[in-house]
């Protein structure tokens, strides 16, 4: 089972707008994606089922972790692949009352993210939230309740840093395949063995 969906991913800090990025995400089960990001800058973040890699062009490294040592948010976002049970994603789900959806016939919940870890240092999103139960890694999903697909992610950390994730254009069983999911090392391309944040910091804003 395969899925695919464009996505728009926007950076805030104390709610302003800091930066802005597009592209395509591809899930497949079990607990495989890739992110493509198109704009502004290429570059790739792909879990195999083992390590997630963090690729920049670009710059010509690339970032790999154990998928379970991983502390970015995005990484449990693998198991959606399937049937779209948020339960897979999700140790707790629950209805948020803030913040509304911003569609009508969407619901609002609150997410406390699986096999996410601690919380990210520097300043990255993904941090405790203080509001619907609180503690550990966590987020908030809005869903089309008629369809159960995915709408929209936000997650907010305490210092004011903000990620929102918006999906549209939902496919199933997209044409790829098996090996669009294991990143395959360019020639030249250095191997950094680490942290995907701090990696990501050199792309952030």
């Amino acid at each position: 089972m395969r899925l695919e969906a464009t996505f728009l991913q926007r950076y805030t800090e104390n709610g302003h707008l800091t930066r802005m990025e597009a592209g395509k995400v591809y899930f497949q089960r079990p607990g495989r994606m890739r992110w493509e990001y198109e704009s502004p800058e290429k570059n790739v973040f792909l879990v195999d089922g083992k390590n997630a890699w963090f690729y920049v062009p670009a710059d010509r490294t690339v970032t790999r972790v154990p998928a379970k040592k991983s502390t970015d948010w995005r990484t449990p976002l693998a198991l959606l692949a399937g049937e779209m049970k948020l339960s897979r994603v999700c140790n707790r789900i629950g209805y948020a009352r803030e913040p509304a959806p911003e569609f009508s016939g969407d619901v609002m919940l609150y997410c406390q993210l699986r096999g996410a870890s601690k919380s990210e240092e520097g300043g990255q999103p993904g941090g405790k939230l203080a509001s619907d139960g609180g503690g550990g890694d966590a987020g908030f999903l809005e869903v089309a309740e008629n369809s159960g697909e995915l709408v929209r992610v936000l997650v907010n950390d305490s210092g004011g840093v903000g990620i929102e994730f918006r999906f549209a254009n939902w496919q199933l069983d997209p044409k790829v395949n098996d090996s669009f999911f294991r990143f395959q090392v360019p020639p030249g391309v250095a191997i950094v063995d680490g942290e995907l944040a701090a990696a990501q910091k050199t792309v952030s804003p």
